[in-house]
């Protein structure tokens, strides 16, 4: 299609808008956003459909067929061997189909459409007892259509099987237009039913011409999914249509509908995690528990998950999950297999049946695919493949398979095998069923590198084969192995599967390039349109080298951020944009896309000026969930300050910039007419004023303190309040949301503080200065952390704000002593922001490692303390920017010890600082809000604590809620009894 001339892209696009009740998109961002999936693969497609249903389907591929222009079906593009990605148009069958049809809990069937999600199918089975067995990490974000045609598995399948295992019936459109009902089964004369007369005489003809070659060819074990499964047409295989179609990476049909099969959910499940010297240890005996009817045997090593909390002693751990009709059945199980695990060389286990902490163990697995992609420094050692960076990692040899009880060999001759081409990889995966997940630090930026990826590609497809292994395991061949099916199966089989796409795609319509008659496994590499040499930019990206390409890189695709619900228990932030909007250019993985295609400059061209990404990323809300709960780290936060910052370089910017992103310094100035201010902001002449400001029509203005925390401060330190013990000083952060909207914060910290035994100081910064008096000293002027500016990406300005904090502070903070901060937006500004833009100033990471949360300063250093008593329950949410750089252990251990019980919500509460009051933002603001903060405050009882220390969060549940929260730091200090040393005013 590249070569088409725009006369006839021009028609087709009319053509297909006209045919198509579903959106059809030209648009560079909508064709950006489907460029790649989660593999090394990268293809640009003429056009995105979303069909409505499976007569848009049929209408689609008519004009597509007419103008002879390919089709890829997609689901949530977590494909890791590239077969979500194509030329021609894609189908995306996120948007609309994705119904459950039907369900049936007494024959234990579901009838879906191809874009459900898997999660959402378990969640309505659920309710029956029953569930989908196949579930593979990416399961709440990942389509039935998907596993479909990837044939995917999941951690269950030593219990319940593959997809193909659980595929009862297919509904398909061929590119010719055929309508195709694939089933189990034979017509009268013996061939499948549900075909139309030329393909159901061409699939017979074909299998009774090869009834040998079928027997013979096929490696017998549990995870084959390489090549077409034409196994199955035997008839003593019953003729099974609709598993010979399922793995076929929708190469030979566009599915429409399914009925697959739903399985009963044990009503209790214990997780046995099981501990051993080494990975080869783990993998010898993960087959010897298969008698033991586990539901998962999945394997981990601890080049890959360190000392993760929760993991018994051991090098390696196989995580074991039984059933059982009750807890102490499934316990009682558990146990058994430990006894006997431990009797076959595991050196510990641990035994966990509480739900929770089920969870907490898993995530660690799930998040592996993520994590394996970010390699630990190698501490410089030169690498034969001569990679420029060794932490990168990457798919393409994420899941080849071998019979169980060859598993320990194998993971032995396969490290010999990094070892000899100088690679490194952190195996895992399904143990249970020798299926072995692995990401490599190929370096595929430059020639050698690639090479050297394609001949370790070639050594280890002949390793799998010698194992008896199948190429893939789990996430099928795409483009990845399907190059190297000739090793596995020879090639009369292999030509064996190109006449049978012939028969179903005579045309060659159907994802081409994929798995029959595929392009090299070394072409079509996502990166090589990137930039060779880092581009100048402003954050000093610590992590990546300072490398912006090596930041946009670490988006490989599996899209956790595309998650649209959340569990029980979660306390994840990523991503509330996407969740409010379900766009993908709204996640996070959709703007590191097309992040990544505006430095490759072929589709998104106008470089950082591109309002692609200008769109995409306007409702990021710079929560910086991402930079926690990605499991590779995208910090998207960062990525859209530097962004704007060359977008808006030498330009106008928007008037939330110059009101919002200079809020600091608003403050200060209009400080001492805060009550005219307050006034003036109940009037008309507010609406006025929020328009020119760039501030939604909607948001009522904050009240300013008509008496600041700092001058409060002052004022008290003239009346010699009495100090606590010298030794124990901690420098208090007066923040501008504090200090100016907040006081009773900071005077509730100060004597909570104090009452622990603690001396808190002040900056030297004077109150605000009377009208008429000389000006202060540049010392004694009011500080900042630069969070505004960085939220709006006016970067030198916060680069010039910071220079100046990191000198006024450096002398104070040079005995060790911590630096308090309230305000956890601002807390995390000052630990990650400062550091990343004063890259050159060592006495910025100083600074930020000295900065301590409220609760953590209390548990550091008054470890002794005991807060009072309160004894009732809490509500709220934690701040999305604590989450995802502070942490919040030691807020919840202060909260335990007061008898605050509960848990506060993840998720954000959709203000984010500047974001919530700019104009246009108010809608996606309140639908985050709407996701967890909300929800979690009105169900609360009466009598329940609401916690919110972030401004933020304050405000949102002061303006959209009827409950107020306050800062942990304001509960204790009414529970001491001693007030908060002034009236209440401002926030």
């Amino acid at each position: 299609m590249a070569d088409r001339t725009e006369t006839e892209k021009r028609n087709l696009a009319k053509e297909l808008a006209a045919a198509v009740r579903g959106e059809v998109s030209f648009a560079a961002a909508d064709r950006a956003l489907m460029t790649m999936d989660a593999s090394n693969y990268r293809r640009v497609p003429t056009a995105v459909v979303a069909p409505r249903d499976a007569e848009d389907v049929a209408a689609a591929l008519r004009v597509c067929r007419e103008h002879g222009v390919p089709v890829v079906p997609r689901g949530a593009g977590t494909s890791i061997a590239g077969q979500a990605t194509g030329v021609g148009v894609v189908l995306d069958f996120t948007r609309h189909m994705r119904r459950i049809v039907s369900l049936d809990a007494a024959a234990r069937t579901a009838v879906v459409q191809p874009g459900v999600i898997l999660d959402d199918l378990r969640a309505a089975a659920g309710k029956h007892g029953l569930t989908f067995g196949p579930d593979p990490s990416t399961h709440s974000r990942c389509t039935l259509g998907g596993m479909i045609g990837n044939n995917s598995c999941g951690s269950h399948s030593v219990a319940w099987g593959t997809t193909a295992d659980s595929v009862r019936e297919l509904e398909l459109l061929t590119y010719g237009g055929e309508q195709v009902r694939a089933g189990r089964g034979t017509g009268p004369t013996g061939a499948p039913t549900g075909l139309p007369p030329r393909l159901r005489d061409g699939v017979k003809a074909l299998v009774d011409g090869q009834l040998a070659l079928l027997r013979t060819g096929y490696p017998d074990l549990p995870r084959r999914i390489s090549g077409y499964a034409l196994d199955a047409l035997l008839p003593e295989a019953g003729t099974d249509l609709a598993r010979a179609l399922t793995g076929s990476e929708g190469t030979l049909g566009v599915l429409t509908e399914a009925t697959v099969r739903l399985v009963e959910t044990p009503a209790a499940r214990a997780l046995a995690v099981l501990g051993y010297p080494d990975e080869s240890a783990a993998a010898e005996a993960a087959h010897t528990l298969l008698p033991h009817r586990p539901m998962t045997v999945e394997g981990m090593a601890a080049d890959l998950v360190g000392s993760a909390a929760g993991l018994p002693r051991g090098g390696a751990w196989l995580f074991v999950e039984m059933g059982g009709a009750s807890p102490g059945e499934a316990t009682a199980r558990a146990e058994a297999l430990c006894r006997a695990a431990a009797a076959d060389g595991a050196t510990d286990h641990t035994l966990v049946t509480d739900p929770a902490g089920q969870r907490a163990l898993w995530r660690i697995r799930e998040d592996a695919s993520g994590a394996a992609s970010r390699l630990p420094d190698d501490g410089g050692t030169a690498r034969a493949s001569g990679a420029e960076r060794g932490g990168e990692a990457w798919p393409g040899w994420e899941d080849c398979a071998v019979p169980p009880a060859r598993l320990g060999p194998y993971l032995r001759d396969f490290r010999a095998l990094l070892d000899q081409h100088g690679l490194r990889g952190t195996p895992y995966g399904h143990f249970g069923d020798g299926c072995i997940h692995v990401r490599i630090d190929f370096d595929l930026l430059t020639a050698p590198g690639i090479r050297r990826f394609r001949e370790f590609s070639y050594d280890l497809g002949e390793l799998v084969v010698a194992h008896g292994g199948s190429l893939s395991g789990e996430h099928g061949d795409g483009q990845a192995r399907a190059e190297l099916l000739p090793k596995m199966y020879g090639p009369e089989l292999v030509g064996l599967f190109e006449r049978f796409k012939s028969l179903w795609d005579p045309a060659a319509g159907l994802n081409p390039g994929m798995l029959v008659r595929p392009a090299r496994l070394d072409e079509n590499l996502r990166f090589e349109l990137l930039p060779r040499t880092p581009v100048p930019v402003a954050f000093g990206y610590p992590h990546d080298d300072g490398d912006f390409s090596a930041a946009v890189r670490r988006c490989v695709g599996v899209a956790k951020c595309r998650n649209a619900a959340t569990g029980p228990g979660s306390t994840d932030v990523m991503c509330p944009s996407f969740r409010a909007t379900g766009e993908e250019r709204h996640s996070t993985r959709g703007r590191a896309r097309l992040l990544h295609e505006m430095l490759a400059g072929e589709v998104i061209t106008d470089g950082w000026q591109s309002p692609e990404v200008h769109e995409a990323l306007d409702l990021c809300l710079s929560c910086k969930g991402c930079r926690s709960d990605c499991p590779v780290g995208v910090d998207m936060a960062t990525y859209k300050a530097e962004f704007l910052h060359h977008h808006y370089e030498g330009r106008l910017r928007p008037a939330a910039h110059y009101s919002m992103g200079r809020l600091p310094q608003w403050l200060h100035a209009a400080a001492p007419a805060a009550p005219a201010l307050n006034a003036l902001a109940r009037t008309p002449l507010a609406a006025v004023g929020k328009r020119l400001g760039g501030i939604a029509p909607e948001r009522p203005i904050p009240r300013l303190a008509t008496e600041t925390f700092t001058r409060w401060w002052w004022h008290r330190r003239k009346a010699a309040a009495p100090e606590a013990p010298a030794g124990r000083t901690v420098v208090l952060w007066p923040d501008t949301f504090t200090n100016h909207l907040s006081p009773e914060v900071g005077r509730s910290a100060v004597r909570v503080l104090e009452a622990a035994g603690l001396r808190p100081l002040l900056p030297p910064t004077a109150p605000l200065r009377p009208p008429g008096a000389a000006a202060l000293p540049r010392r004694h002027r009011p500080l900042c952390c630069g969070l505004t500016y960085v939220s709006t990406g006016q970067l030198d300005r916060a680069r010039a704000v910071m220079r100046r904090t990191v000198e006024v502070l450096s002398p104070l903070l040079r005995d060790g002593r911590p630096l308090v901060v309230l305000e956890p937006s601002c807390a995390a500004a000052l630990r990650t922001d400062l550091p990343e833009l004063l890259s050159d100033d060592p006495r910025a990471a100083r600074l930020a490692r000295s900065v301590r949360t409220f609760a953590q300063a209390l548990e550091e250093l008054a470890p002794d303390w005991q807060p009072p008593r309160l004894d009732r329950p809490v509500a709220g949410q934690t701040h999305c920017h604590q989450h995802a750089v502070l942490g919040d252990a030691a807020d919840r251990r202060l909260r335990e010890r007061a008898g605050l019980t509960g848990q506060l919500s993840g998720g954000c509460c959709g203000l984010a600082g500047n974001f919530g009051f700019e104009r246009g933002h108010y809608d996606i603001s309140v639908a985050c809000a709407e996701d967890q903060l909300l929800p979690a405050v009105r169900e609360s009882p009466e009598g329940t604590e609401i916690l919110a220390d972030g401004f933020s969060c304050r405000t949102q549940l002061d303006q959209l809620g009827d409950r107020p929260g306050r800062h942990l730091a304001e509960v204790l200090a009414e529970a001491l009894g001693e007030g908060d040393g002034g009236e209440a005013q401002g926030g």
